[in-house]
């Protein structure tokens, strides 16, 4: 089953278009990695698939009906940013705003609700956390719980928005093995936008690559390569493998690649 399609589809804004002819499909389960740039549209193209903005031209599809806000369909986890810290709300009252967030007032004890936000906290290891503030957690711990605010549908698709950004490598790992453990129990597909593919290279089935207003799709091997990444940015780029790591190098001057060797 096609979860997630493109037909020549474009995207922009102002007229500038940031990508364009991008012809494509994911199948339940699949677990897609986006990668590009700072300004290539990777962000864009999940605004896309939410139905928060429209494409230029060509069509999208989720589960074979056009996007629309507030889709059922569709689980999102956003980019990671730090919760203060005198925030109230806890754990589990974050993610029971998944539920009902959009109805107006407290409403009245529900155990059906309660359990069905028990069940989501301890599908992600966020149960022992449950009634601690969200602020007073550690970033690690606040993306599963987002994760867990997310997978309230129970979505057939999945798209994250950079989720393991300012994470310590042990939480990537963590947080990269759960949407990985989520796909392979319940057939979602992922959509993981990310700047480095390591943390989550053990999952990968295709990868998206957008750079240049241009992009390339298919396997690791077949994307992330010297000569692949060469033609996208007109610039001569090399990838090296090593010890089981894609490190990328020379990507031209004013993008940003968290893989590419820096010195200091």
């Amino acid at each position: 089953m096609n979860v997630l399609s493109f037909e020549k589809a474009s995207f922009g804004y102002g007229g500038r278009r940031l990508w364009g002819g991008l012809t494509m499909s994911l199948q339940a389960g699949e677990f897609l990695v986006i990668l590009g740039a700072n300004g290539s549209g990777k962000t864009s193209l999940l605004k896309a698939v939410l139905g928060l903005h429209p494409l230029m031209s060509g069509t999208v599809e989720v589960a074979g009906a056009p996007p629309h806000r507030g889709s059922t369909q569709i689980g999102y986890v956003p980019q990671h940013r730090r919760i203060d810290t005198l925030t109230p709300l806890r754990a589990r009252d974050v993610v029971g705003q998944g539920l009902d967030g959009h109805r107006w007032g407290i409403g009245r004890p529900d155990p059906r609700r309660r359990r069905r936000i028990d069940e989501l906290l301890e599908s992600v290891g966020a149960d022992a956390f449950a009634d601690r503030p969200i602020g007073q957690l550690s970033g690690g711990e606040q993306q599963r719980v987002r994760i867990a605010q997310a997978l309230v549908s129970d979505p057939k698709l999945l798209l994250c928005d950079e989720p393991l950004l300012s994470l310590d490598l042990n939480s990537q790992r963590t947080i990269s093995g759960l949407v990985d453990r989520r796909r392979r129990t319940h057939d979602t597909a992922i959509v993981f936008v990310t700047h480095d593919i390591n943390p989550v290279l053990p999952y990968i089935d295709r990868v998206l690559y957008l750079a240049n207003g241009r992009f390339r799709t298919g396997t690791v091997d077949e994307v992330m390569t010297s000569a692949t990444l060469s033609d996208l940015y007109q610039s001569p780029v090399d990838v090296v493998r090593s010890r089981g790591r894609v490190l990328v190098a020379g990507v031209p001057e004013g993008t940003h690649h968290t893989s590419v060797p820096r010195a200091g």
